[in-house]
């Protein structure tokens, strides 16, 4: 009998390598600023981030809410990223490129992730603003290209 290959209802999908995960933090142009010029997250609080490129561009509007005009790609540590799943997560609706929410989940976490976890920062604003660029011409085929590969996550045993 055939049986259909589907997404579990929630899942943590993130860009990832061996050693690091990648969440993003949609901010203000002032908190970004910083936070790329010190590599580091070091404002003291919790923030708000997800591994969800999706996610955090409709989170932020495509950059266009106030206070989340720019959203920063945050690569941590295998360790620090298990860390922070430990804190505070939220399961909301993945989202489609064009914001609709599909039929699985996606995680956002609430914490304050420590420095030392951080292993690079970049800014990837202009390529959310390219993909809505590309989505309101009608040019999906161009904006997929450039949406990051997030495959399942899996968390360490323990």
């Amino acid at each position: 009998m055939f049986e259909e290959k589907r997404v579990p209802d929630r899942q943590i999908r993130a860009a990832q390598t061996g050693s690091t995960v990648r969440v993003y933090l949609a901010c203000s142009p002032a908190v970004a600023d910083v936070t790329l010029e010190k590599q580091a997250l070091g404002h003291g609080g919790a923030v708000q981030v997800t591994p969800s490129f999706r996610l955090a561009a409709h989170d932020s509007g495509n950059g266009r809410e106030p206070g989340h005009e720019r959203i920063l790609a945050v690569d941590l540590t295998r360790e620090g990223f298990e860390r922070l799943l430990a804190e505070h997560v939220e399961w909301v609706p993945e989202r489609d490129l064009d914001h609709t929410a599909l039929d699985f989940q996606a995680i956002r976490i609430l914490g304050e992730p420590e420095d030392e976890w951080v292993t690079a920062i970049t800014d990837v604003t202009p390529v959310v603003r390219d993909i809505a660029g590309l989505l309101a011409t009608d040019q999906l085929h161009l904006a997929v290209k450039l949406v990051p590969y997030e495959p399942p996550y899996e968390p360490a045993a323990g």
